[in-house]
């Protein structure tokens, strides 16, 4: 038990989760307080001491359901002659109506024999049927073999194939029909159907179980662990989010953002101590005699920062603009102004129509759909962009004003025009630039984010919301 312990722990670290001593120590002593037989108490106590955050609960059910696949004594697998005295007593029961004695084992039912156990089962709720149906539907139509590198989506695929549950809801109606059931009410019709999606469900999540127990059988819990690690939402990469990504990538924003800026606001009031203040150092150092055993210093009381945002909202990093957008007016407590700019080959100021409305969502919305970028192709020319916000812009860039660049710097080959990212170091308090690509793409193809990159007070990978967090953080 400790070593398995000790794996999925191990596991939790890997996938992300922050998972201290101290909380595995909590989980050890959660686990002597439980039933260990009770699968679901056994995981909601691991899950109480050792997850911190609502948004990382999928991760740690996937490690758990791999680390403890189906272990107890409803789940375990019966070996051939269990399964034929199992399989024979189900069928006795479902044919005692219909006069018909016992038969053989589970193998030797046709398909729409196994089909008409499955509709009986949906019909009457029966976990456990649907449980023992879920393994014999895997075991026929999956097709597994040891040591395949297949992943479970194919064996889920062939076997909901074979199913054919799309078409279920239609047999289970006809079959009430047959059945003379009294008319329903609508209310009575809906109800009824939704309970009998949940339980098509549920039998999908049996199936789901049972592939993925035998694929732990057959590869072990650490390597299925691996398969099946997927990215904590902060640690989802903007550019290859895919839409369900992008919606937890959303939620998490906003406890985020909340956070983050009591953090600021914390750090700005509790500065670092300033230079020596001798005059209330000797004032107090009456107190002691003339010694001065209290030294006194100057607190610093550092301006906000004004911020302007240039960003590049062509393709594939207009994700990330957005979600750097949506999260630095959300802190903007901690600046004294923010105004954003948005360009591909053209360039226009959007940060009115983040004052017109409190929903960010919406603003973005109008930043994609209304913003001026677009001079000649719709193609990133970053050199002709940077020169229009000079030109129109660059006499309010002065030494209180923070400039934050985002892009991937891939200019299609046009003039870089560098020249404005050295003006702006030159006249503004700092300048960064945020590249959501990964560092090793930087400086390849058409890539000259070097170049800019020479120009200011620092280039920073930033590809999800960890690294846009403790960006953020150095920012303020």
């Amino acid at each position: 038990m400790l070593d398995l312990m000790s794996g999925f722990v191990a596991e939790l670290r890997n996938a992300g989760l922050p998972v201290s001593l101290t909380e595995n120590l909590d989980a050890m002593e959660a686990i002597k307080q439980i039933p260990l037989e009770d699968r679901e108490a056994f995981k909601w106590a691991l899950g109480a001491t050792l997850v911190k955050n609502a948004a990382h609960w999928r991760a740690f059910e996937t490690v758990f359901e791999v680390y403890f696949s189906l272990r107890g004594p409803e789940y375990a697998l019966k070996d051939d002659e269990d399964a034929g005295d199992f399989w024979r007593e189900m069928q006795d029961q479902m044919r005692q109506g219909e006069g018909k004695g016992g038969a053989g084992a589970m193998d030797s039912l046709t398909q729409e024999e196994l089909m008409s156990l499955l509709m009986r089962a949906l019909m009457d709720g029966d976990q456990a049927m649907m449980r023992a149906l879920a393994k014999q539907a895997v075991q026929r139509f999956a097709g597994m073999e040891p040591g395949r590198p297949v992943g479970g989506t194919y064996y889920l695929y062939r076997t909901l194939r074979n199913l054919d549950l799309d078409n279920m809801m239609s047999k289970i109606d006809q079959a009430k029909a047959d059945d003379g059931q009294m008319p329903q009410t609508d209310l009575e019709r809906r109800l009824e159907n939704d309970e009998m999606q949940h339980r098509i469900e549920q039998f999908k999540q049996e199936i789901e179980a049972e592939i993925r127990r035998r694929l732990v059988a057959d590869r072990g819990a650490e390597a299925m662990a691996k398969t099946l690690r997927k990215p904590l939402p902060e640690d989802v990469e903007f550019m290859h989010a895919s839409r369900d990504e992008m919606q937890n990538l959303k939620k998490a924003l906003y406890p985020l953002t909340r956070k983050l800026a009591a953090r600021l606001a914390r750090k700005r009031r509790h500065g670092r101590k300033g230079p020596l203040d001798f005059r209330n150092t000797v004032r107090h150092s009456l107190n002691y005699g003339g010694v001065p055993a209290e030294p006194k210093f100057k607190y610093p009381r550092p301006a906000k920062p004004e911020l302007m945002v240039v960003a590049d909202i062509s393709g594939s990093v207009a994700a990330f603009a957005r979600f750097t957008l949506m999260l630095v007016y959300a802190i903007q407590g901690q600046f004294s102004k923010v105004r954003s700019f948005v360009f591909i080959d053209g360039l226009d100021e959007v940060t009115d129509y983040f004052k017109v409305t409190e929903d960010i969502t919406e603003a973005i919305h109008r930043v994609n759909t209304e913003a001026d970028v677009v001079w000649v192709d719709g193609h990133s020319d970053y050199g002709h962009a940077f020169e229009v916000f000079w030109e129109r812009y660059g006499k309010d860039v002065g030494p209180k004003t923070t400039v934050l660049l985002l892009g991937d710097a891939r200019n299609n080959y046009h003039a870089a025009q560098s020249w404005v990212v050295r003006e702006m170091k030159h006249r503004a308090r700092h300048v960064y630039w945020l590249n959501p690509e990964p560092r090793s793409y930087w400086n390849t193809g058409d890539s000259i984010v070097g170049e800019y990159g020479s120009h200011t007070d620092g280039v920073y990978e930033c590809r999800n919301l960890r690294q846009l967090e403790a960006f953020v953080e150095k920012l303020a």
